[in-house]
């Protein structure tokens, strides 16, 4: 016991430490260096305690080091996507193009002309600045804008229905995940729903006898993350518009993901554009800025500009209001839609969904022989072919044929293929891939830093004991 008191009593004290420490006070600063020391210093005391020889003063500030590394790692982090979903909710969506990461830097760093208009010399709107923008793509009337789509559905139902009824058809009362139930929605925007039609089939009839004096709206909801199949019937979008305005009721058309192209002609499945949905008749069109169309999170609204006048009243507006940030990046990736020629190469999202597969699987044959090797002895690692998909909510029945690289423990228990993905996942910038048949998938789809990729594996361990 004695023995053990001495050689605590020769532990270094917490300013010597700190004399060793000067680089780690200028990269963390003092407060934070002197915890992550005595932090250290109680791991040494421990260690001591149960038999282990005393670390010098050297090792306990590398120890504190690392500790302040650790701590330092934004929460927010790089990660590579690998999972074959493009636009993934948990990692992201869109990826912006240079183009709106250059407009959202300069309005970070300098005084924007946000809300003031230069040439009158006097206060502006914020939404002129994708206004023009947005009806000339979309040929709507008028147009405005909040923070996603869910606000924008929200902003609508109580802007136009306020106390009154919206009929949905029953195959179109969607979930979309979290707790955005177009049901609760409804409720929360102070609306009556009014069903109409079964699941599976809703004819011109459900929605004519359910109009009444207190209908506020019909809403048309694109039931863009699932597909009801066989025995089906749904009203067209045009004809539901003619008999909304027979009926003198705003038709609004939720459509979701939303895409300003033919998405067709990139061989991908056609879902229905803005455009479309405009020239079929809808008064008001709401859809999403981070998903289909490639930018920043944002809900548009689009239609007649009587009723964006509307919307643009409620006081709920400004609560929903995009700031400076996001409007930059969206203008920017708004302006590449103008040169549909180029927009695949320059918008992130398009040049993922569209990347050729040969492409993908000569990538694949090139970094198999470095991932076998990095995890040598631990899994084997082969060239296959897999599908991706498009990932929030867009196309759910629609993959994409694709390329990648599947790992398969040699050794362990049903176990081990969790923990090789675990393994992954704590690279410094983790690599996210899917587990499918009991084997870690990285599907390359979304590969565009291959180098990046290469220095993440040459850094990292592999530890699954």
């Amino acid at each position: 016991m004695a023995e053990l008191s001495e050689r605590l009593r020769h532990l270094p004290s917490v300013d010597q430490l700190l004399r060793d420490a000067d680089p780690l006070v200028e990269q963390h600063g003092r407060l934070r260096t002197k915890e992550a020391i005595r932090t250290a210093l109680d791991a040494a005391r421990t260690a001591l305690q149960n038999g282990s020889e005393a670390p010098d003063a050297a090792s306990i500030v590398a120890i504190a080091h690392g500790l302040l590394e650790r701590e330092a790692l934004p929460s927010l982090r790089p990660v590579f996507n690998l999972t074959g979903t493009v636009l993934h909710t948990n990692l992201g969506r869109a990826l912006l193009a240079e183009a709106a990461i250059e407009a959202a830097t300069v309005a970070m760093r300098q005084a924007v002309s946000l809300e003031f208009d230069v040439a009158a010399g006097q206060r502006g709107e914020r939404d002129d600045h994708v206004r023009e923008l947005l009806l000339e793509l979309t040929g709507a009337e008028d147009a405005t804008l909040v923070n996603n789509n869910a606000a924008a559905v929200l902003l609508v139902l109580n802007s136009l229905a306020d106390g009154r009824q919206a009929i949905v058809s029953r195959g179109e009362l969607i979930e979309i995940g979290g707790s955005f139930r177009m049901p609760d929605i409804m409720a929360r925007a102070g609306v009556e729903l009014v069903e109409v039609g079964t699941t599976n089939r809703t004819h011109a009839k459900d929605y004519a006898a359910a109009i009444g004096e207190r209908t506020g709206l019909i809403l048309k909801v694109h039931t863009s993350n699932y597909r009801i199949e066989g025995f089906t019937a749904e009203m067209p979008a045009s004809d539901l518009a003619r008999l909304a305005r027979e009926r003198g009721v705003p038709l609004v058309n939720d459509l979701g993901s939303g895409t300003l192209v033919d998405l067709s002609a990139y061989g991908l499945a056609k879902e229905p554009t803005v455009r479309e949905a405009v020239a079929e008749g809808a008064d008001v069109i709401t859809f999403s800025g981070d998903k289909l169309l490639g930018g920043p999170q944002a809900g548009f609204i689009i239609g007649r500009r009587d009723l964006i006048a509307a919307i643009n009243r409620n006081p709920m507006k400004r609560a929903l209001r995009v700031d400076k940030i996001r409007l930059a990046a969206l203008e920017a990736t708004l302006r590449l839609y103008r040169d549909p020629d180029r927009l695949a190469a320059r918008l992130p999202t398009l040049r993922a969904l569209a990347r050729p597969l040969a492409d993908i699987e000569a990538q694949a044959q090139r970094l198999q022989p470095l991932v076998a090797t990095t995890v040598a002895g631990i899994a084997t690692v082969e060239v296959v072919a897999c599908r991706s998909q498009v990932g929030s909510g867009a196309l759910p029945t629609s993959t994409i044929a694709s390329a990648g690289l599947a790992l398969r423990p040699t050794q362990g228990d049903g176990r081990a293929v969790e923990r090789l993905a675990t393994a992954f996942r704590a690279l410094k910038v983790p690599v996210i891939g899917h587990v499918e048949h009991n084997a870690l998938l990285f599907d390359l789809r979304c590969l565009d830093d291959e180098a990046g990729f290469q220095d993440a594996l040459a850094a990292g361990s592999y530890d699954l004991a």
